[in-house]
């Protein structure tokens, strides 16, 4: 099959873009910058040459977007807004134009279009959308309008030969280079890895070959549509995520921080609390209904395995 990788040159791209080759799939990488063979330029806005990438392919996903780990400043949520509304829109228009258009747009969400709780998961059925919770930054709810209007523009695209699918993903847990895996790694090691503010916020996550796996899983099953939760069927507390990691890492203890610190660290590592503190408690409804099965769904034996594989390397 032909998969054409929009924005495929992050974290999440280069994974999938490995694994994708390695089954032996034609994969061709749209960048803003391309460096080698099977990429080909774009800039996210506007058609051009690339779109004849996406005439005959099989496969379109979307991953296109500023990286949300920066500070939530009003310039940095514009752009994390118009690089994702944007290559959202102009993606729809070029499978719109097809003479043979894709069988199915994968289209990246998020899992912060849930709302921050405690009381009980999100799946996409019972799930409660973020946006107007008490007692929460009110800069929090753009992060939800980002998603909101990231989906929104899937769902207005004209294709009704292809078969659209949201990709609400939690943090996608890989032992590459520069991923969040790496930096929580990094913290856990310096014995900096302990409860932020007490802990309790929840941490929706997926481990690296079972978010591949259930790419593969959507891009087979002609019966998904709409928002898929891509996340580990058991979130957990930040203390208790933070604590397996620690033990996978032969880490005996790490130190608390409260509000004020996690500020400052957030701060100095140039990332915003956000991150942090929201409580993303997200299971994978749909995909579990449809008979999904998770090689890693509990978080102390995936982190063992990351740990194992980055030890490897």
């Amino acid at each position: 099959m032909k998969f054409v990788l929009a924005g495929g040159t992050g974290q999440v791209g280069t994974l999938l873009r490995r694994a994708l080759t390695e089954t032996g799939h034609k994969v061709v990488v749209l960048s803003r910058r391309p460096s080698g063979p099977g990429e080909v330029g774009w800039d996210g806005r506007t058609p051009g040459a690339w779109t004849g990438e996406v005439d005959g392919s099989d496969v379109v996903v979307n991953l296109a977007g500023r990286s949300v780990s920066c500070r939530y400043t009003p310039v940095n949520l514009r752009a994390m807004m118009d690089s994702r509304v944007d290559s959202a829109r102009v993606v729809g228009e070029a499978i719109a134009a097809a003479a043979r258009p894709p069988k199915v747009w994968l289209q990246m969400s998020t899992a912060t279009v849930y709302a921050h709780r405690f009381d009980a998961p999100n799946d996409e059925d019972t799930g409660v959308i973020g946006g107007d919770e008490p007692d929460v930054p009110g800069y929090w709810s753009y992060s939800v309008d980002i998603a909101k209007a990231w989906e929104r523009e899937l769902e207005r695209a004209d294709t009704p030969h292809t078969r659209k699918v949201a990709l609400r993903s939690a943090m996608v847990m890989s032992p590459d280079r520069g991923g969040v895996f790496d930096v929580l790694s990094w913290l856990a090691r310096l014995r900096l890895g302990g409860p932020v503010a007490g802990g309790a916020q929840y941490v929706s996550w997926i481990h690296d070959r079972d978010f591949v796996r259930a790419v593969e899983f959507l891009v087979e099953r002609d019966d998904l549509a709409g928002p898929v939760n891509l996340a580990a069927p058991a979130p957990l507390p930040q203390r208790g995520f933070m604590r397996a990691l620690r033990s996978a890492w032969s880490v005996p203890v790490g130190l608390p921080a409260t509000k004020w610190m996690a500020e400052l660290g957030a701060l100095a590592l140039r990332s915003d609390t956000e991150l942090l503190f929201k409580s993303r408690r997200v299971v994978p409804g749909r995909l579990l209904a449809a008979g999904f099965t998770f090689e890693q769904p509990h978080w102390p034996g995936a982190a063992d395995d990351l740990v194992r594989r980055r030890r490897g390397r």
